[in-house]
């Protein structure tokens, strides 16, 4: 049985485009400004119910009124349809939020 397919920055554009999401290299990246650390936490505690639901967790930087974050399918080197899902996903949570995209 195949694994998912590796997707390139031009099979996703249209899906990530409008979100704070971008393709680089073999990963996504986003980052969302919050109020403050707090909020910075509760954020990624939302996404972090969702990344677990799906089962695909990124990698994450956490700092004051920000948080960052990078996905890739690590069990095939490169972007998935698993990772443009869950990039959609924290940008549905960062909206209700009241987090801002970079």
């Amino acid at each position: 049985m195949d694994g998912p397919s590796i997707l390139s920055p031009t099979d996703t554009t249209e899906d990530l485009d409008g979100t704070a999401f971008r393709h680089a290299q073999n990963h996504l990246v986003g980052a969302f400004t919050t109020a403050d650390f707090r909020s910075a936490v509760r954020l990624l505690d939302a996404v972090a119910v969702v990344a677990d639901e799906l089962n695909h967790h990124p990698d994450v930087r956490l700092g004051w009124g920000r948080v960052e974050f990078a996905l890739t399918s690590h069990d095939v080197g490169g972007v998935t349809p698993r990772d443009v899902e869950l990039a959609l996903r924290i940008g549905e949570i960062a909206d209700q939020l009241g987090a801002t995209t970079e």
